[in-house]
C-alpha cells in the first residue's frame, strides 16, 4: 500500500484529536464567560465544569488511550513494510469507530452506544495487532 493509503487514517484521527481540543477549549471558555463555573473551582480539577463541558473534554481526552496503540502499530507496519490492504481498511474501521464514540461522548452520550463504539474500535484495534504479531513472528527468518 502506499504511504499515504496507510496515512489516511491516522491524519483523520489526528484531525479528530485536534478538533476535539478545539471544541473543548471553545466550550471551556464559554462556560467560564457565561458564568457556569467559577475559574478557581476548576483551577486544580475538572469535576466543576458543566456536563456537556466535560463531555468533550472527555471525548478529546480519550483519544489519548486506544488511539496511542494505533499510532504505535501504524508506524511499525510500515518500517517492517507490513502495511497492507487489510491492515488499511481495519485502520479506517478504527477510525471510523473512535469518530462515532467521540460524536456520542460528546453529544447524547448514552453510555450502552458509546461502549459500543469503543468495544468496536478496541476488537479492530485488537485484531490488527495479532495479524501484525503473526506476521512478523510467522515470517521466515531472513
Amino acid at each position: 500500500m502506499s504511504i499515504q493509503a496507510v496515512l489516511a487514517p491516522v491524519f483523520v484521527q489526528v484531525l479528530l484529536t485536534f478538533g476535539l481540543l478545539l471544541w473543548t477549549g471553545r466550550a471551556r471558555f464559554a462556560a467560564a464567560r457565561a458564568g457556569a463555573v467559577r475559574v478557581r473551582d476548576i483551577a486544580l480539577g475538572q469535576r466543576a465544569w458543566p456536563a456537556p463541558v466535560q463531555q468533550v473534554s472527555n471525548a478529546f481526552s480519550n483519544q489519548f488511550e486506544l488511539p496511542v496503540l494505533f499510532y504505535a502499530l501504524t508506524a511499525l507496519a510500515l518500517a517492517t513494510r507490513k502495511a497492507d490492504l487489510l491492515f488499511v481498511a481495519m485502520a479506517w474501521l478504527f477510525v471510523l469507530s473512535r469518530l462515532a464514540h467521540a460524536a456520542i461522548y460528546a453529544s447524547s452520550n448514552v453510555v450502552i452506544r458509546r461502549f459500543g463504539a469503543f468495544l468496536a474500535g478496541a476488537l479492530v484495534l485488537m485484531a490488527m495487532w495479532i495479524v501484525f504479531a503473526a506476521r512478523i513472528l510467522l515470517a521466515p527468518a531472513a
